[in-house]
């Protein structure tokens, strides 16, 4: 079996007294798409800085793609493949679609060659049509793709989506559950931070769960569902992954 490209061995970080991610161990294959979930509070953001160079574990290691990334600065390691998009999308106001997103692929590719890509990755994520439209105009959920394919331009080989479902339709979020699936079809590997319960349970093929920065659950979505510990911390005794009667 071939290696994971991503572990986290006993990765812990500490604010002070506070400790928002302790001993979290867990190996990421290529290909999945995995769902990061847990209450507010639980531990997601942070673990999602401390992959990307943020912040550095106080404790632990994280390898990716067969080598230590712990300590590296962000560009680094998003130049090594490992980037995310970022909830709070800020992207430059005054500056066209296409602008904002060239500056993903900036991290290895010349302004010429960045352009081309970059609008490239705007046709493959459906919004080809506003590239030239000015950032500060753009609806939320033109907004959140715009990131995604900021994110995109990076060219990762694993990419941590944080919460970019946030204030889409039914419809809008299948249209990024088929963009998700297509770009791991293509060969990328996915961490999704997600509080659409049911978006997330159709998406991913795996679920780890925090509660008070410790992991509780690793498994199969529906085998998360029935775990006692995840009811308890999260989902509520009466969760259902049925669709809602109208």
């Amino acid at each position: 079996m071939t290696a994971p490209l991503l572990q986290l061995k006993n990765v812990t970080r500490r604010f002070g007294g506070l400790v928002a991610n302790s001993g979290i161990s867990f190996d990421v294959r290529k290909g999945e798409i995995i769902g990061l979930i847990g209450p507010n509070g639980a531990g997601k953001t942070t673990l999602f800085n401390v992959l990307v160079g943020i912040y550095p574990p106080t404790e632990g290691e994280v390898i990716f793609d067969g080598r230590k990334i712990n300590g590296l600065k962000p560009h680094k390691i998003a130049k090594a493949g490992l980037t995310k998009t970022f909830q709070n999308v800020a992207l430059f106001a005054e500056s066209s679609v296409l602008d904002n997103v060239v500056t993903g692929g900036l991290v290895h590719l010349s302004l010429a060659e960045a352009r081309e890509f970059a609008m490239a990755t705007l046709e493959r994520v459906g919004i080809g049509s506003i590239a030239h439209k000015k950032a500060g105009d753009l609806s939320f959920p033109e907004r959140a793709r715009v990131e995604v394919a900021r994110a995109l331009c990076t060219s990762p080989k694993l990419l941590l989506l944080d919460e970019v479902m946030a204030a889409l339709t039914p419809a809008e979020m299948e249209e990024v559950i088929d963009l998700v699936r297509g770009l791991r079809d293509d060969g990328m590997t996915f961490i999704v931070v997600e509080h659409h319960m049911k978006a997330v349970m159709k998406l991913c093929e795996r679920l780890i769960v925090l509660n008070f920065g410790q992991l509780i659950a690793d498994a199969p979505p529906e085998d998360v569902t029935r775990n006692e510990k995840v009811l308890e911390a999260y989902l509520g005794a009466n969760f259902s992954t049925q669709p809602e009667a109208h």
